[in-house]
């Protein structure tokens, strides 16, 4: 089974975190995928929507393509609820020196 075009455009964007899209173009076209224009713009939007990328114009004609890095939010009180059984279960095994 064929991977889908969209999947390879963004592995593409994800091995250079940011890039313009005439790069894009360029490095798809090497590897030979060449996508038409308006769906070349279609994919971009669809992953700009699906929010794995950001698209910004830098000039008139070029754009810059860049990764969403989500950050992951640390909760205190599950970090601590899990230290606090890694103790216990260390506890658990007496005469056990660490």
């Amino acid at each position: 089974m064929a991977i889908p075009i969209r999947n390879t455009v963004f592995d593409k964007i994800q091995e250079s975190n940011r890039l313009t899209d005439v790069e894009l173009s360029k490095s798809l076209a090497k590897d030979g995928h060449v996508i038409a224009e308006d769906r070349f713009n279609k994919i971009l939007l669809d992953l700009e929507i699906l929010g794995l990328i950001t698209v910004s114009w830098i000039t008139k004609d070029e754009r810059r393509i860049e990764v969403v890095v989500v950050e992951q939010e640390v909760d205190k009180i599950e970090e601590l609820a899990k230290e606090t059984m890694e103790s216990d279960y260390e506890a658990s095994f007496p005469g056990v020196d660490k």
